[in-house]
């Protein structure tokens, strides 16, 4: 177990002579094989105790994966037993994609951050549906949430289309459902979180929820995925909008088109959405606004440049419920989840 952890700085070395996409790929891979031999096995045990409540459902800890890593849900099982207490796997559009075109992902190692313009590639809804299914971590306790998305070639004034098909195929084997809106790489995505069209399509999902609901006989909590790039005003809406339509959670945050952080330093004007410390403060700051625009009466997930332990106390000091971890990862290693969960344990 510690050899896994202690290993990380020799095998990143590695990983970052090569492309980020193909680094990304290999790891994953490798994961998976340490956890099919038994060499992670133990690891989803070996965290302190830090049981926590979010959207209603109970977690081992507060810390999650973020969506983005496991875009097809293949991982869920080899990602789970790293110490998380959650997963969120996706973002899944209803038809496969390609995503946008290579190179998309760039490491900004001065920065410890990334920017990606990857675009919703995935298999589809039918390919993810069959790699949940084949995974057991909902059945050792894990709570896993499933993050839905358009297809590229959906026109907005139809994207709600595919939310709801994306609603209906991942409600029977989901914990939770996450709507992702804050995408900076699908054109137009962003218009989403705007009040009247984020109304209008919560409306639309809450109605089908309750028909599912009733369908299935259970209620499955649903989160929405917002930017960094808001207004105090914009917060402010949105809160409204997501507390009028019953919905359960907010995730704050996605990546931000800001650069003013990473400015001069290499593949800083590349397009796309940049993850990793310099998204931290901002998530804080989106945090902080909707607790107090929401009170008590919604979950609130924190996400977005957390590499430390104390960086993930910081999330919940704003105003967070829980945590996810991605670029933070990439940088740290899977020692961070243990570092966090000790972390917020401590709290």
């Amino acid at each position: 177990m510690s050899i896994l952890f202690h290993a990380y700085p020799l095998a990143r070395t590695a990983l970052f002579a090569m492309d980020a996409e193909t680094a990304h790929e290999v790891t994953l891979a490798g994961l998976q094989r340490a956890y099919d031999c038994g060499a992670t096995r133990k690891l989803l045990h070996a965290q302190p105790e830090s049981p926590t409540t979010l959207m209603g459902l109970r977690l081992r800890n507060p810390v999650g994966l973020a969506a983005g890593l496991d875009k097809n849900g293949a991982y869920i099982d080899a990602l789970g037993n790293l110490g998380f207490g959650f997963v969120e796997v996706g973002t899944v559009t209803p038809r496969a994609q390609p995503g946008n075109p290579k190179p998309r992902m760039f490491r900004l190692p001065r920065a410890n951050a990334l920017i990606n313009r990857l675009g919703f590639n995935n298999q589809g809804l039918d390919a993810f549906l069959a790699n949940v299914q084949k995974s057991s971590f909902r059945q050792h306790g894990g709570i896993l949430g499933l993050n839905i998305g358009k297809n590229a070639d959906t026109p907005i004034e139809r994207a709600a289309d595919d939310y709801l098909i994306g609603l209906a195929g991942v409600y029977p084997h989901a914990d939770y459902i996450t709507v992702n809106i804050s995408s900076p790489n699908t054109k137009n995505l962003r218009a989403l979180q705007g009040g009247d069209e984020l109304s209008q399509l919560l409306a639309l999902l809450r109605d089908k929820r309750a028909e599912l609901a009733q369908q299935h006989q259970r209620q499955v909590p649903l989160a929405v995925k917002i930017a960094p790039d808001l207004t105090q005003e914009q917060i402010d809406v949105i809160a409204d909008a997501l507390l009028a339509h019953g919905v359960d959670g907010v995730i704050a945050t996605n990546t931000t088109l800001a650069r003013d952080k990473v400015a001069g330093q290499p593949h800083a004007d590349e397009a796309g959405g940049l993850s990793g410390a310099p998204v931290h403060e901002l998530s804080l700051a989106v945090i902080a606004r909707l607790r107090e625009r929401i009170g008590t009466a919604m979950s609130i997930i924190g996400v977005g440049g957390i590499l430390s332990g104390q960086q993930a106390r910081e999330k919940l000091a704003a105003g967070a419920d829980a945590v996810q971890l991605y670029t933070g990862l990439i940088y740290r290693g899977p020692a961070l989840v243990g570092e966090c969960v000790g972390a917020l344990a401590r709290r």
